[in-house]
């Protein structure tokens, strides 16, 4: 399986601004590791609003 360009580009930059990784590091991460963190992120922003 293959992720566009476009993709990738997203999920570098959603874990890169939420965790200020070196984009080095990130692209090290196997893809369904990245998957994982962008996951984790998405879900702490959610409570995060819900409880305000």
């Amino acid at each position: 399986m293959t992720y566009t360009p476009d993709r990738i580009y997203e999920e570098v930059s959603y874990v890169a601004y939420h965790f200020h990784w070196p984009l080095d590091d990130i692209l090290d991460l196997e893809h369904g590791q990245r998957l994982r963190y962008v996951r984790e992120i998405a879900a702490i922003n959610t409570r995060l609003t819900q409880e305000r």
